[in-house]
């Protein structure tokens, strides 16, 4: 129980660490650094979406042969759209942007910024809760390395999420670092929130792993495809966001492999 525990809480922890840069450095990231972990935290959950959770779920769909593939790719789909509903509907403000997204209503800019880091975290939460479920069903081949791989990578790239909403609050917004880190660590609640809610639901849920799996990857990638990478593309030294992309797809490729 204490290892499922710290596996959840991981990524939560890692977002907590990159808020509390507030702390040690003055201003914003610099452009070249925050592109970086940007494109390096893309690499990240692309790998994670294919060996932690794309391949599972065909794996675990073995039996039915040539259309193994099919929970994997409705899973995926469903995903993908899920993510875009919620884009649609939920309104919240990107780092850098002056319009809202989502439903029009009156919120603070800071609230819509942090709506906006929860919506990422939301399938990263969900992809956590839905690998430990597998793994304390015992019924799949997912092991507790694995799931601590996934929760390692996810915790990795929440490092830079930490620091991208909190150093802002404070340089742009004015406030104070303590508010600043709070702010931070805030948006990154949701994640053990959402992985202790699908675990309490695996009872019910075991049948459709596969589906959920693939769920979680979709929901992740789109986050990747919608926000990440145009970020790190737009404006100079996009080329470090590409590097950053590849040293972030292969240490979670190398983690995944070796404790999987």
């Amino acid at each position: 129980m204490k290892e499922i525990i710290a596996g959840i809480l991981l990524p939560f922890i890692g977002t907590s660490a990159g808020a509390a840069c507030v702390f040690f450095l003055k201003g914003e990231l610099n452009q070249r650094v925050q592109k970086t972990l940007l494109g390096f935290a893309s690499g990240v959950m692309v790998a994670a979406s294919v060996w932690s959770l794309l391949i599972p779920a065909m794996d675990m769909s073995s039996v039915m042969g040539r259309l193994a593939f099919v929970p994997a790719v409705i899973g995926l789909g469903v995903g993908f759209v899920f993510l875009l509903a919620m884009d649609k509907l939920v309104p919240h403000l990107h780092l850098g942007e002056t319009e809202a997204e989502g439903l029009p209503v009156k919120l603070k800019k800071t609230t819509m910024l942090l709506l906006a880091v929860t919506l990422h975290n939301i399938p990263e939460g969900m992809a956590v809760g839905v690998i430990f479920a597998g793994m304390i069903a015992e019924q799949t081949e997912i092991t507790m390395a694995g799931a601590f791989a996934l929760s390692i990578g996810i915790a990795i790239q929440n490092f830079p999420e930490g620091a991208v909403i909190s150093l802002p609050l404070r340089s742009e917004e004015g406030m104070k670092r303590s508010t600043a880190f709070y702010k931070g660590v805030l948006s990154g609640i949701v994640e053990p929130a959402a992985a202790v809610l699908t675990i309490l639901m695996s009872r019910y849920i075991m049948p459709l792993l596969p589906y959920l799996l693939a769920f979680a990857a979709g929901a992740m990638l789109y986050v990747v495809v919608e926000e990440l990478i145009p970020e790190t593309a737009s404006g100079e030294h996009s080329n470090l966001g590409t590097i950053g992309f590849a040293a972030g797809f292969a240490l979670m490729m190398v983690l995944d492999v070796a404790l999987g």
